[in-house]
């Protein structure tokens, strides 16, 4: 045990899909804690252990004793329960059939899911807390003292709802989660890379279930992240799992065994997997051999060539973010740095040839990161982070870390525009506000559909959350003025809160996003949105003339009672009803040309009608009143931008 007994240290903790760690800063540098078994590592598998005879709730295991129930008893044990984190029903349907786990049968749509093991079920963040249990104990072990405040690593892809439930997770665990700290950000923490007076770093980080790239910007010790892409399904299972295929599909075929009906002997067999892609990170030849249920012996050789043709395909799926990162952040591959390698999976050859492809590191002279442990790089930094926090030392007293947003956020706007708010790759914590107004006269409630996404209509992006603002005086169409905040935590948690400033009426929410949001769907949000960029912008323009179109249309119908329309002569008054009729007449076509000119033509035609009400108006203004006061009142009374529709509308 060692003998540093002080009180509410922070630690470093990386949650992991395959193995799970956590790390202190001991002086300057960062160190992994080891578990009661002296093992570094902790497998992110969880198992139920049988009733005990005398009845009472199972007993819980995790790690490697868990790990080691697999074959006996797959149906009470579950691993790579960071795939299910955050996700709905549907979503992990993909994912059960590589797993011998199953959902509870009374989990519906729209419900987090609980998996099945034996006869309890638990959902996916109540088994990454009995990890963090775990890890909290062996570090109370190791300091002989309590440990309640830690941070945490996540993705750096990972969505709003999975970060919710990886700190819900460590809330159950009794853990104050300080931060959620992306993994890849954390790695050149770990690495040091802060030493050096500026430069830019990718992070090319491929564990046990996520891809990560990320592209940070160093300068006189503060990172700031340029840029994040990643894939959230991809990782060294999808590896194992295609081995586990190649193999399950050869035995039927030649000995007429189908082992997905024995649970125990698939796992025996997907550990054999797992061990020949480890062999083969350092050996040109890997060997199966497995004794199959009837006696027969499954044996098959598989040579680094033949495995590294049939993992190209995993392994291009990285590329694609890589090189969408490098052009988010305006970076050609010659200007990188340094490139750091994170993730058990950065092991094999295949993937450090092509990470020194993509970014052009032998031409260069250059090579990739990989002095430090993969498996550890990230708890090492999670510790580095955990140190600024705390405070703790002079080491990390001047490092200041600024991760990012990856998706734009926004509200949806009158005609299903987006107003986006905070824009993709703003730094966070972040703030921003901006104010709207109502689209319709006496307009009482306004809907807030706050969304997420690079596309320019609402239909088109991610729903997080819906709320309403309620009693909003009646007043005409734009004079309310409601500003609408949006403030992203430092765990990429974002709160909205809407506030009518004249009556003070206001309404908030904490987004904690609905279930339903496809793998492929975040990993195609940013793609899509330069695929339809043109199409979009034209039908984002077509609404918004419309929109303009609507309200012109609607002030005409209203000044037409005003005492200023009677000083108008008769040849003004036919001119501005020839020009209403007109534009009402196209507004409501799908050519953006004609309603523009026809708005024109309608503005130009009231010019005179729009200066004698104006002249009214500040002769009313100032009447009785200092020039001050008379000013803020006309002030008060500029109509905000972004009309919105109101609730009972939407």
């Amino acid at each position: 045990m060692a003998a540093n007994q002080e009180k509410n240290r922070v630690v470093g903790i990386d949650l992991g899909t395959t193995n799970s760690l956590v790390a202190y800063m001991e002086g300057s540098k960062p160190v992994v804690i080891p578990g009661v078994d002296g093992s570094n590592l902790v497998p992110s598998v969880v198992a139920l252990d049988p009733v005990p005879t005398e009845g009472g709730r199972p007993t819980v295991t995790v790690g490697n004793s868990a790990r080691k129930a697999l074959i006996e008893t797959p149906e009470r044990v579950i691993y790579s329960v960071k795939r299910l984190m955050g996700r709905g029903v549907s979503e992990v349907q993909s994912e059960l059939k590589f797993f011998p786990f199953r959902l509870a049968k009374d989990v519906e749509e729209g419900e987090v899911p609980r998996v099945q093991l034996g006869e309890l079920a638990f959902t996916p963040p109540e088994i990454s807390a009995y990890v963090l249990r775990q890890l909290k104990r062996n570090a109370e072990r190791f300091f002989g003292s309590p440990v309640t405040q830690a941070v945490i690593t996540v993705p750096a892809y990972f969505n709003d709802a999975q970060r919710q439930a990886t700190k819900d997770a460590g809330r159950m665990a009794g853990l104050e989660v300080l931060r959620l700290v992306n993994e890849p950000t954390a790695a050149a923490l770990a690495y040091g890379l802060d030493r050096a007076k500026e430069g830019i770093i990718a992070v090319y980080d491929l564990g046990g279930g996520t891809f990560d790239i990320s592209i940070l910007k160093l300068r006189d010790g503060i990172f700031e992240v340029q840029s994040t892409n990643g894939d959230t399904h991809l990782g060294g299972d999808d590896i194992d799992n295609l081995l586990l295929t190649i193999a399950l599909d050869e035995i039927h075929a030649e000995h007429g065994v189908d082992l997905r009906a024995h649970p125990g002997a698939v796992q025996a067999l997907r550990k054999a997997a797992i061990d020949a892609k480890i062999q083969l990170s350092t050996n040109p030849v890997a060997h199966f051999d497995i004794e199959l249920p009837n006696g027969d012996r499954y044996q098959r050789e598989i040579p680094r060539e033949v495995f590294d043709d049939l993992i190209e395909p995993i392994l291009q799926r990285t590329a694609a973010p890589c090189k969408q990162a490098m052009l988010d952040a305006n970076v050609l591959p010659e200007q990188i740095d340094e490139v750091v390698l994170v993730g058990g999976s950065t092991r094999i050859p295949a993937v450090r040839q092509l990470v020194d492809d993509l970014f052009h590191l032998s031409a260069r002279g250059k090579k990739a990161h990989t002095e430090l442990n993969p498996d550890e790089v990230v708890a090492l930094g999670a510790a580095v982070q955990a140190d600024i926090l705390a405070g703790a030392s002079k080491a990390t007293e001047e490092l200041l870390l600024l991760d990012v947003t990856p998706l734009s956020l926004g509200i949806e706007a009158l005609g299903g525009t987006v107003a986006k708010i905070i824009q993709r790759n703003s730094t966070i914590p972040a703030s921003a506000t901006e104010h709207f107004t109502t689209g319709v006269d006496g307009q009482a409630n306004v809907a807030i559909h706050v969304v997420q996404g690079e596309r320019e209509l609402a239909a088109d992006c991610r729903s997080l959350a819906r709320f309403d603002l309620k009693g909003i005086p009646p007043m005409s169409a734009g004079l309310p003025r409601i500003e609408v905040k949006f403030l992203i935590d430092a765990d990429g948690i974002l709160q909205v809160s809407a506030r009518e400033q004249r009556s003070g009426q206001q309404a908030q929410i904490e987004v904690k996003p609905t279930y339903g949001l496809t793998d492929e769907q975040v990993e195609s949000m940013i793609l899509e949105s330069f695929d339809h960029a043109e199409e979009d912008f034209a039908r984002r323009l077509l609404i918004e003339a419309r929109n303009e179109a609507e309200s012109i249309l609607n002030k005409v119908e209203q000044a037409r009672t005003n005492p200023a329309w009677a000083q108008l002569t008769a040849q003004e008054q036919a001119a501005i009803d020839a020009a209403r009729a007109h534009l009402a007449a196209v507004k409501d076509g799908s050519e953006l040309a004609p309603i523009r000119e026809a708005t024109l033509a309608l503005d130009k035609s009231t010019q005179r009608l729009a200066e004698l009400m104006m002249d009214a108006a500040v002769t009313t203004a100032i009447r009785g009143k200092t020039m001050q006061s008379a000013g803020e009142e006309l002030s008060d009374n500029i109509a905000a931008p972004h009309p919105m529709a109101p609730a009972e509308f939407k």
